[in-house]
């Protein structure tokens, strides 16, 4: 007979913990800092590892003024992490200082919530959850890295240091409406100065950004957090990511909302 599971004592528990702690400062270091870690100081075993360094992150950040989610195509797990309020901005910001040293450019899609969506046993509908959302908005997400090695990093790695999240810049609230959970048809332009950098059609990698949320909600209910009036939820990338140069003054048009831009 194959041997049961030895039982985790509490000191190797408390060796976790004190794990998940080492990590999560050590990327709020980077973060203040401006520096870079190796992604083997993270140790993240698994997914749930990484989503638990993200919330040590958060504790010692502050609170999460928004979240990410994203998949790289219909079909494919969803991933998310939870964004910092003081890292969004509003449009028209000039990002300065030492923290910026990737610029990844990301022209999005993102929903203001109205009303809470707690944590509960029964699973989010997809009416419950557009029910819930009080505004669009366009945004750029600034995709930032406090990993030294990010271009070989695990995907684990990755989401603990919030899936390369450096900063959001908010666009002009619109009114919601439930076409905007379907980006199969949005046209994005992307300028950095006066150049056209991307222009697409559609392109969003998981067009159908409803499904993402619904996942998103119950996904927070699942991690005991749920999601809470006023956060912003962003959506993924319309147009890939692109690098701006030190002095970039970047716009983002999103047909059907308010142009927004932001400059390093």
């Amino acid at each position: 007979m194959a041997a049961l599971p030895r039982a985790v004592t509490p000191a190797e528990a408390a060796a976790v913990r004190v794990t998940l702690t080492e990590a999560a400062q050590a990327l709020r270091r980077a973060r203040r800092e401006g520096r870079r870690v190796l992604s083997s100081l993270l140790q993240p075993r698994d997914l749930d590892t990484a989503y638990a360094i993200q919330d040590a992150t958060l504790a010692a950040l502050g609170p999460a003024g928004g979240w990410k989610v994203g998949a790289g195509a219909p079909g494919m797990e969803p991933r998310c992490a939870p964004l910092p309020a003081e890292g969004l901005v509003p449009g028209g910001a000039l990002l300065h200082g030492t923290g910026w040293h990737l610029r990844g450019i990301e022209a999005e899609v993102a929903f203001r919530l109205g009303a809470d969506l707690p944590p509960r046993t029964a699973p989010y509908t997809r009416d419950e959850v557009a029910g819930a959302i009080a505004s669009v908005l366009p945004v750029i997400e600034v995709a930032e890295t406090r990993l030294a090695d990010w271009l070989d990093a695990s995907p684990a790695a990755l989401l603990a240091d919030l899936l390369c999240h450096g900063g959001l810049v908010l666009g002009e609230s619109m009114p919601f409406e439930k076409a905007w959970l379907d980006l199969a048809q949005t046209e994005v332009v992307l300028h950095f100065d006066e150049q056209v950098v991307a222009h697409t059609v559609g392109e969003h990698p998981h067009p159908d950004v409803g499904a993402l949320l619904v996942w998103l909600a119950n996904r927070g209910a699942a991690r005991g957090e749920g999601l809470r009036a006023g956060q912003v939820v962003t959506t993924g990338s319309c147009t890939g990511m692109l690098f701006a140069s030190q002095g970039t003054r970047v716009r983002v048009d999103v047909r059907g909302l308010a142009p927004l831009c932001a400059s390093f």
